[in-house]
Order: C-alpha cells, then sequence, then structure tokens
C-alpha cells in the first residue's frame, strides 16, 4: 500500500527539488502535514527546505485584512442592527439562539458567493422576475419553482405574513451588519472569505506555489481562489480518489464533486494511481448489542494488526473516546489521539454546570432558599469535598433533617461554602462568582507531586479553558455588549463549554491512531476499524436549521443536506479505498436517536462493491446466575446480638416492637437483617410523600387538634367538635404545623413552603381530619385517656440458655374510655380492613395475615394488665370512615359465618398470650434459623430485596 501523502511528497520532490521554501501546501486540516512531512524526508538523504502548510481557513485568515470575531459578540453586533431596522422589541434572550442561525445563513451566502439583494429580494419579485435571473441554470429554475408551488404568497396566515416582513427586510440587515463589522474591523467566516476573494491581488502573493492536496467539495470561494491561483500559475492540485466511484459507478455520490473539480483544476498525479479500491480486501461486518461492547472487543483485534503505526481506529460516535480509552491494552505502546477530549467530561464542567444550576433553578429569589436537590448535588462533588472539611457533614445533616429549602445562612460553614451559596443576582456577578470558583479550584492542582499525572494535567487543561471561556463572556458583559438574563447566560456558558475540547499531547505520527471522521481527511491506512457506523452516525442524522427555505439554498446553489451526504460518502470510500483490513462495526439497538440501523454506506458497498464481505455477531458472554436460597444459622455470634439488643439484662437492651415482630412473620431474613444485623436504608431527602410520612403527618395533626381540645380536661363533649370542624382555619394550622415538623423540618413560625402535590396532600389531610372528628362526634362524650403513648410490658420466656426477659412495647395512637371500656385506637389512612377466622390466624405467615390487627391486639394485651377497664381494640380506617354504616369495632369470625366484634379483648387474651410466646420462644431458638419467606409479593418493597436478589 502507498499512502496518497507519500505519492503526493514523491512527485512535489521530483518537480520542484530540495527548495520547497517559496512553497506553501494547503491541506483541508493541519493534521496531513505531519505525515507528510514524513513522507518528504524519506525522498532524500539531504537536508531539504521543508514548505510551509497550513489548512485553507489558516490562509485565508492570514491573508484577510479583518479578524475573525467572537461568536458571542458576532450576535449582539447582528441584534443590534436587528432591532434598528425592524423596530422589534424582541430582547437578545429571544433574539440570541435564532441570531446564530442568522449568522450560519449570512456565512453560507458568502461563502457561496451569492447575490444577497437577488436572494433576499422581495418573493414576489423573485417570482415575477425569475425569468430574468440568467445565472440560474435549468435545475436551479426548478427548485425556485418549486418553492413557489409550496409557498403561495396570495394565501397568507400570520405565521406566512411574518416570515414575508422579516425576509423583505433580511437583505438590508445582511449588508447593514456587514458595515458594522467592518468598521470594527471583525468578520464571520464567511464574510473574511468572500472579501479576501473579492480584494485578492495574486502577483501580491507571498509564495510562488500554492499546492492544493486533498481536497473534495468547495464551495464558491474556495473555487475562485483556486481559478485565481491557476490562472497566474501558481496552483498545483493533488486529488485523491479512486475509479471506482468516478468512472465504473456512473452516479456515485462519493464521485460528485471530485469529478467536476479533475475537469476544472486537472490533477498533478496520473489517473493510474487511483485504481486500488478492487485490489483484494479482507472487509467484516459486525452488529454488537451495545456501543460499550463495540469499545470491549476492538482491542482483542488489534493484536492481530501488526505494525502500531498502520492502524487506525475511527469513531464514528465520538462519545466512545471514553469507553475506548479505558479498553486499551498494556501491550500497545503508542497510542495517539487526534480528537481531544471534552470538556464536558471533565470535573470542572459538571462543577460549573452544578453552580450554575444552584444559582439559576436550584435559588428561589422570592423565598430566599435553596432547594435541596441542588444544594446536595454541589456538596456530594470532588472538589466541593477537597475544598471544604464541612461539606460531607453538612449534606448528611441536610438529608437526616429532611431539610430540602435551605438557607443561605445554615450552608455557610466556611470561606469556600460562603462563597458557593451566596446568592448572586445578575449575569455579572454570575460570570464573576463562576470565576472566582474555578480560581479555588486551581489551588488543588498546585501541590506538588501531581503534574506527573496523566489526568492531573488533563483537568488543569480544563480549568484554565473553562476560566478563558467564562472570562471572555465576561469581558462582553463588563463591556456592555452581552445583555441577557441569567437562564440565558448558563444556556451560553453550557453550549460554549460543551464546544470545547482539550487536545491530547504526543507524537501524532507515532503509533495507533484513535480518530474522528474529519480527521481521516487524507491519510491512509492498511488496517482500519470502525466503530459505530450506524445510519445516523455516518452520515450524520438531519440538516442544520436554516431560515432560507431549502429549494431556495438549492436554487442559489447553497449548501444543501445532499452536499453534506455526498461529503461523508466520499469521507467513507476514500478511507477504505486503500485499507487492505475492514472492520465496520455497527450498534443494533435501537435506544434514544440510534434506530440499530447499518449505515447506508455498508450496504452501498455490499450491493455494489467487488468484494466479498464477512458478517460477524458480537454477543455478550452470558452466565445464567443462579439464585441461592439465603438462610442464616444462628451462630453463637448471633444468639449473642439478639441477647445484647432485647435482653432487659443488659444496659443498651431496646423495646421489642410490633413491627418487628410483624417483619418476623413476614420474613425471618427481614427480620435479621433489620433488627439483629441492624442494616438500614440510606437516608434521604425528598419533596415526595410516601404513604408512611402520609400517616405520620396525619397522626401528628389529630394529636395537635385532641391535644387543644383536651386543654382544660380530658372529656371531649360533641359541641366541642362541632366548634372545631366550622374552623376550617385551624384545622388548617394543624396540619401545616405537622408538615413543617415532619416534613419541612422548620421553626413553628416559619410559613410552610409547599409544591403542588404537597398542597394536595395537605387538603387531602385536612379532610381527612374533619372525617376523624365528624366519626369521633358520634362517640360523644368520651374521655381522652392519651395520645401517642409509648407502652411496654416485661415478659420471660425459656430459651435454651434459661430465661430470659424481653421488653415488648410502642406507640399506641389513641386511648380513650366510656362506660367502662378502654378503646385502643389504631389509626389507618391506607389498606382495608381484614377479618381474621380466628387468634391463629394473627400468628400464621400468610399474604393475607391481618398485621394491623396484630399490632392493636398486642397493645390491647399490655393494657389489659395495666388498668382495671375493659379494653376494646379499634382499627379507624380513616379513608373508609365516611360511610354511615362504617364502624372502626374489629371483628373475628370464619368466611361466610357470623362475625363476633371484638368489644372485650379478654375473651381474647389468653389465646393471644399463648401465641405470643410461642412466637418469641421460637426468636431465641437456636434451632430456628433466619430464612426467606416464601411469599415472593412481599419481596416487592423490601429493602433489602438487591442482597437476596429476588
Amino acid at each position: 500500500m502507498q499512502p496518497f501523502l507519500q505519492l503526493v511528497a514523491h512527485d512535489l520532490y521530483t518537480k520542484i527539488g530540495n527548495d520547497l521554501s517559496r512553497t506553501v501546501l494547503v491541506f483541508p486540516n493541519k493534521r496531513a502535514n505531519l505525515f507528510f512531512n514524513e513522507y518528504l524526508a524519506e525522498e532524500s538523504d539531504q537536508p531539504i527546505w521543508s514548505p510551509a502548510a497550513m489548512s485553507i481557513s489558516d490562509l485565508l485568515q492570514k491573508l484577510s485584512v479583518q479578524k475573525a470575531g467572537d461568536p458571542i459578540r458576532l450576535v449582539c453586533e447582528l441584534y443590534k442592527v436587528f432591532k434598528e431596522e425592524t423596530g422589534s422589541r424582541e430582547t437578545l434572550d429571544d433574539f440570541y439562539f435564532w441570531g446564530e442561525l442568522l449568522i450560519s445563513d449570512f456565512d453560507d451566502v458568502d461563502k457561496n458567493m451569492v447575490d444577497a439583494d437577488k436572494l433576499f429580494s422581495n418573493l414576489q419579485d423573485l417570482k415575477n422576475l425569475m425569468d430574468d435571473y440568467e445565472f440560474l441554470d435549468e435545475e436551479q429554475e426548478e427548485a425556485i419553482r418549486q418553492f413557489f408551488q409550496n409557498f403561495s404568497i396570495e394565501r397568507r396566515t400570520e405565521l406566512k405574513e411574518k416570515f414575508i416582513s422579516l425576509w423583505d427586510k433580511l437583505g438590508t440587515i445582511y449588508h447593514r451588519y456587514r458595515e458594522n463589522l467592518a468598521e470594527l474591523g471583525i468578520a464571520y467566516e464567511g464574510m473574511l472569505y468572500r472579501n479576501v476573494i473579492e480584494q485578492l491581488d495574486t502577483d501580491r502573493l507571498k509564495y510562488d506555489k500554492y499546492v492544493f492536496v486533498g481536497f473534495n467539495v468547495l464551495n464558491k470561494v474556495e473555487k475562485e481562489f483556486f481559478q485565481k491561483l491557476q490562472k497566474a500559475g501558481k496552483a498545483m492540485f493533488y486529488w485523491d480518489y479512486d475509479l471506482f466511484y468516478t468512472q465504473r459507478i456512473s452516479k456515485h455520490e462519493a464521485g460528485e464533486f471530485i469529478k467536476r473539480n479533475l475537469i476544472d483544476f486537472p490533477n498533478e498525479l496520473p489517473e493510474s494511481y487511483f485504481d486500488i479500491f478492487r485490489k483484494p480486501k479482507k472487509i467484516r461486518y459486525i452488529s454488537a448489542s451495545t456501543e460499550n461492547a463495540q469499545a470491549r472487543f476492538l482491542f482483542s483485534q488489534t493484536a492481530q494488526m501488526g505494525s502500531e503505526k498502520e492502524n487506525a481506529i475511527v469513531l464514528c460516535n465520538e462519545a466512545l473516546l471514553l469507553p475506548v480509552l479505558h479498553s486499551i491494552p498494556q501491550d500497545v505502546q503508542n497510542v495517539n489521539i487526534t480528537m481531544g477530549f471534552p470538556l464536558a467530561q471533565t470535573p470542572v464542567y459538571s462543577f460549573i454546570n452544578a453552580a450554575m444550576e444552584l444559582q439559576t433553578n436550584g435559588y428561589r429569589p422570592d423565598t430566599g432558599r435553596f432547594t435541596y436537590e441542588a444544594v446536595s448535588k454541589i456538596l456530594k462533588h470532588p472538589y466541593t469535598r477537597q475544598l471544604s472539611d464541612h461539606a460531607t457533614r453538612l449534606e448528611r445533616e441536610l438529608t437526616k433533617t429532611n431539610r430540602f429549602y435551605p438557607l443561605p445562612s445554615e450552608l455557610k460553614k466556611d470561606d469556600f461554602l460562603t462563597i458557593l451559596f451566596t446568592p448572586q443576582s445578575n449575569i455579572r456577578e454570575l460570570c464573576d462568582y463562576l470565576l472566582r470558583l474555578i480560581k479555588s479550584i486551581s489551588i488543588l492542582y498546585r501541590k506538588e507531586g501531581e503534574y506527573d499525572d496523566i489526568f492531573n494535567q488533563l483537568y488543569r487543561e480544563s480549568i484554565f479553558q473553562s476560566h478563558l471561556k467564562i472570562n471572555r463572556l465576561y469581558s462582553l458583559i463588563e463591556s456592555g455588549e452581552l445583555s441577557v438574563r441569567t437562564d440565558t447566560l448558563k444556556r451560553l456558558i453550557t453550549k460554549v463549554l460543551t464546544a470545547s475540547n482539550i487536545p491530547f499531547h504526543g507524537e501524532p505520527a507515532i503509533g495507533l491512531q484513535i480518530m474522528g471522521v474529519l480527521e481521516t481527511r487524507n491519510l491512509d491506512f492498511r488496517n482500519l476499524i470502525m466503530l459505530s457506523l450506524n445510519e445516523g452516525q455516518l452520515p450524520k442524522a438531519g440538516g442544520e436549521s436554516s431560515f432560507i427555505p431549502y429549494n431556495l439554498r438549492k436554487a442559489f446553489g447553497m449548501t444543501t443536506i445532499e452536499h453534506k451526504n455526498a461529503v461523508y460518502a466520499y469521507y467513507f470510500y476514500r478511507l477504505i479505498q486503500r485499507a487492505e483490513n475492514i472492520t465496520l462495526l455497527y450498534n443494533t439497538s435501537s435506544d434514544g436517536l440510534n434506530r440499530g440501523e447499518e449505515s447506508r454506506f455498508m450496504l452501498q458497498l455490499l450491493v455494489e462493491g467487488p468484494h466479498e464481505i464477512t458478517r460477524e455477531y458480537l454477543e455478550a458472554g452470558q452466565s445464567p446466575q443462579n439464585t441461592l436460597e439465603i438462610q442464616i444459622e444462628k451462630t453463637p455470634e448471633i444468639l449473642r446480638r439478639l441477647y445484647r439488643a432485647y435482653d432487659t439484662a443488659q444496659p443498651e437492651s431496646v423495646i421489642l416492637s410490633p413491627s418487628a415482630l410483624n417483619t418476623y412473620l413476614d420474613c425471618r431474613l427481614r427480620f435479621y437483617y433489620r433488627y439483629v444485623a441492624g442494616l438500614k436504608t440510606p437516608d434521604e431527602v425528598s419533596a415526595e410523600i410516601d404513604s408512611a410520612l402520609f400517616g405520620t403527618i396525619f397522626h401528628l395533626s389529630a394529636q395537635l387538634a385532641y391535644t387543644d381540645l383536651t386543654a382544660n380536661g380530658k372529656m371531649i363533649q360533641r359541641e366541642d367538635l362541632e366548634r372545631l370542624l366550622r374552623d376550617e382555619i385551624k384545622l388548617q394550622g394543624y396540619v401545616d404545623q405537622a408538615f413543617k415538623q415532619k416534613l419541612f423540618k422548620v421553626a413553628p413560625e416559619e410559613k410552610p413552603e409547599y409544591n403542588g402535590v404537597q398542597l394536595i396532600n395537605s387538603k387531602v389531610i385536612v379532610s381527612y381530619l374533619k372525617q376523624l372528628l365528624r366519626n369521633d362526634l358520634q362517640y360523644t362524650p368520651f374521655e381522652m385517656v392519651a395520645m401517642e403513648k409509648k407502652v411496654s410490658e416485661k415478659i420471660t420466656i425459656q430459651t435454651a440458655l434459661g430465661p430470659l426477659t424481653l421488653r415488648l412495647g410502642g406507640t399506641i395512637d389513641r386511648m380513650d374510655a366510656k362506660e367502662g371500656t378502654l378503646r385502643i385506637v389504631d389509626y389507618k389512612t391506607g389498606g382495608s380492613p381484614k377479618i381474621p377466622a380466628n387468634i391463629e390466624q394473627l400468628f400464621t405467615p400468610s399474604e393475607t395475615r391481618p398485621n394491623y390487627i396484630f399490632q392493636t391486639f398486642l397493645y390491647a394485651a399490655i393494657m389489659s394488665r395495666k388498668q382495671p377497664l375493659m379494653v376494646a381494640p379499634a382499627l379507624l380506617y380513616i379513608h373508609r370512615a365516611a360511610s354511615e354504616s362504617y364502624s372502626p369495632v374489629i371483628e373475628m369470625g370464619e368466611p361466610r359465618k357470623p362475625k363476633i366484634p371484638v368489644n372485650n379483648f379478654a375473651f381474647f387474651e389468653d389465646e393471644f398470650r399463648e401465641r405470643l410466646q410461642a412466637l418469641l420462644e421460637e426468636i431465641f431458638d437456636e434451632k430456628e434459623p433466619f430464612t426467606q419467606t416464601e411469599d415472593i409479593k412481599k419481596c416487592a418493597y423490601c429493602d433489602f430485596k438487591a442482597i437476596c436478589k429476588r
């Protein structure tokens, strides 16, 4: 294989000789020059005067008297002209992003040397005078005709009126804008190029020979530039192509532009050099189920590919760079990455993003509070934790106290956090704030001994780039050029930073090449692997947005989507024409924008190409995992833990609650994880109200209401409840107070900040509170004995190690007394009443076991021995209590048989205690292991399902 640049170097050396000092090589991009110089050096064993080399963009900028303008300033200048010409009141915020679109269109107009007066002329004139446009060929005339078939000037809509009124002013805006930029000495790229060509004097050019190497599609500016130099005898042209797509297939899109170029600017190299595509090649198509699978597979191939220098990995999807870098094996000695590392994938970018989010969406100026989500995100960032010793503790404290609207004063625990959590009110302050934060971060990379770390070098460069970009915006704000809202500035900063790349430093002409598609221009490799060769990645999906309709673009010779598809087709075929081993991988999954479809170029090569192609399928090795049954034996250590936790003889023993016993009956293993091993779910801050929190807030609201009602005595009278039911403000006040205490965790005097869902929940709890009071109206008069009362009782059981005394107990929601009966009331805000057949069912694990009744019966058993009144356990399902026939009395009995109301627990106490004793002895029985439940439904919302893998 003889690379194209080697052919060029040999031919140029043959024709010009050793002294190339008066020659300049012009490439589509800079990378090709590095390889060219290597080949040129091989042509002679004597020193050679190397030619100058530059990209076409650099050359035209050097020939220009104007400088390329800053993209943001260019939009600001256009906005001024737009406002003057249209009288529009549109803000820069609204104009900015479509202003960029307009500059892109003007850029295309200039690069293709379109007569702007004709293009932006009145649409009616354009239609009437179409025949006078002699510059239009038949295809272009047809394009304009099609435009007016689809766009009727006569039948106008409001949208069409807006388009036409703006279109009529675009010509004036275009000329005024160019005049203003010329006065400032700046230009957008197309304007700069056009001005160079219109004022070009070939006699005054610096070099004798301009050698254009490896171009393909030319815009009008480039074409005219080539023609002027050709006419002056100062140009040489080297085109890279193959007869396969320029001659053998007559209308191949890859050869569309190159054929015209070969006619207009004859090639210095003979045609015989370009019949290489048909030479033997080994081509493989490999489908992979994911993007990352391609990267993992990649380096199993490079070991078989010989010399590193002859190998290239081309990423059609540049987001694959990181997975590819992480997949490089140790035995690959030299790697050259041409693409640059995305700034958006560095820690400084995520930190800046989190800081901007904190100051925009994360801060509420009306209340002067931050949101927990924004605060938590930046407190968890590695940079914050390195710069502040308080960050971790503060984040934990906010989570524990559920502070999802913290005040800035709560967060300013040290100097760095004071800077971080000081609200910024305008764009100037926000830019200054970000610059101060970046300077603080830079201190982390000044420590000795870290300079050799490749990642620290990369991150140091990312900090420098970020500071540079934001400082540029700060200068524009300071000068008054940029005046936008804070949210627009945030979008601008994000856009500027995501477009930035950090170049990798290395020796470009040595080692395995990892590159994007555009970097492959003019380069040839013996062994080629292309990743993500999917439709939508190559060619890239969709065209760029434009204010100029497609048919008018086509008619005036501007860039269209067909141009872009033809360019990508040329890149693909030119890249593979000299390669001998070609592996093309594509992703078959249809996630997001990826349709899981191989590129059209692969299908085209399969149908039209002269080579045999093998298809392979990449699959991840799968080893089915068997979920092993988990059983925890009661070893001496586990028994010691159990005794230490619940034996009343131990100083740190705790109460064994009904919830713990219910957990044991539902799943013994869950009981072990929660109450023996002491595993807990991590604390989370959430503005969401789950069923448990909803119940807690209702319980506290009811407690607050009845605390007020019993302030002057424990008897509850009918008129007390009627009076309270009429006082909506008071009822809402109880609920607000409960929300502040249990959800917002704020001081009682602070006003609760409800979001939409929380407000709905608040209103539902008020309605439940009313329902509770209406129910109690029917029961008055009664004595409120206690609310949220903690009760307990000591029980002694027999174990293998001898007698063991435990303390059972918990918190009773409410106890009231009437006519010699103490009622144990358990409030329920969810679920539905169940009727157990007998006491045994309360202790038998099953899906239908009534665990709420078990809990209430346990409290009833405790209270039966603590006071003389008859005890009646009751379950009050608030959400079902509106029915006239509803009763909170618990009933028992077999299905389809008469039910017995439990008005006196004494009839059931002995059997309940007997079974309770057996249950407790089973828990402490060393022969009874902790096993998984057989009812899989219980696992659905279990905190420990990830451990059990069920």
